[in-house]
């Protein structure tokens, strides 16, 4: 497995993450011992970067991804997220980035996953309540703690990562980024070049189109993220 080094000081992860987030939602019916299995072979195969985040379940994929590193901590990177508030239908809702949310969902985030440290904790989503600066604030005295080691942002424009990074370093930032999503490369890849910030890319084979396996929306639920995605490209 091929490594990278996220940003200019950051730690060395595989070239190849593992997102988790499909194994409890999105992408059919969960299946928790795939799940499980899959990490296994990933980490058996030399992937180390692992991702999730409290909301995805919600709360359900933090607990599967702690049990199945369990005895295996020594290998992981583990990334996962906050921010996100899940409405009544269990869907990211309203987005919370003030410090006392963050310092709550950090303890919570670290009791399910069953680790005393996460490796990169992101700010899932900016809140347009709060200023980055206090949230991001809120997260360095997490990493003062040692509760935390690095700090990622996700989904965030150029000039909040400036900001962002005037208060303590961004280790990373994560964005959808594929062939047909391109976003990021009008400000935020600039802006990571030139802070040292590593670039983290989701959904990089467009939630299964590219991979081949997707070739029909027949049979796929209308919540599914794979037709999502797919009825949204069509104006790109």
């Amino acid at each position: 497995m091929k490594t990278r080094r996220l940003g200019r000081n950051g730690p060395v992860v595989s070239a190849v993450g593992l997102g988790c987030m499909g194994m409890s939602q999105s992408y059919g019916q969960p299946d928790e011992a795939g799940g499980v299995a899959t990490i296994h072979r990933a980490l058996d195969l030399g992937v180390t970067f692992l991702d999730t985040a409290d909301i995805y379940g919600p709360f359900t994929n933090e607990k599967l991804v702690g049990g199945a590193i369990h005895g295996r901590r020594g290998e992981v990177f583990l990334a996962t997220k906050c921010g996100f508030v899940p409405g009544v239908d269990g869907r990211p809702g309203n987005v919370d980035g003030s410090p006392e949310h963050i310092r709550a969902a950090c303890d919570a985030s670290l009791q399910r996953l069953g680790v005393d440290t996460i490796d990169l904790y992101y700010l899932h989503r900016v809140d347009p309540r709060t200023p980055i600066e206090e949230s991001v604030r809120a997260m360095a005295g997490l990493v003062d703690k040692g509760k935390v080691r690095y700090l990622g942002l996700s989904e965030v424009s150029a000039k909040t990562l400036h900001r962002a990074q005037a208060v303590h370093p961004i280790t990373a930032v994560q964005s959808e980024y594929s062939l047909w999503t391109r976003d990021p490369e009008t400000g935020v890849l600039p802006a990571c070049r030139e802070l040292g910030v590593g670039f983290v890319p989701f959904s990089p084979l467009g939630r299964g189109f590219f991979s081949g396996t997707v070739r029909t929306l027949e049979g796929l639920p209308a919540d599914d993220f794979v037709e999502g995605s797919l009825d949204s490209s069509k104006g790109r």
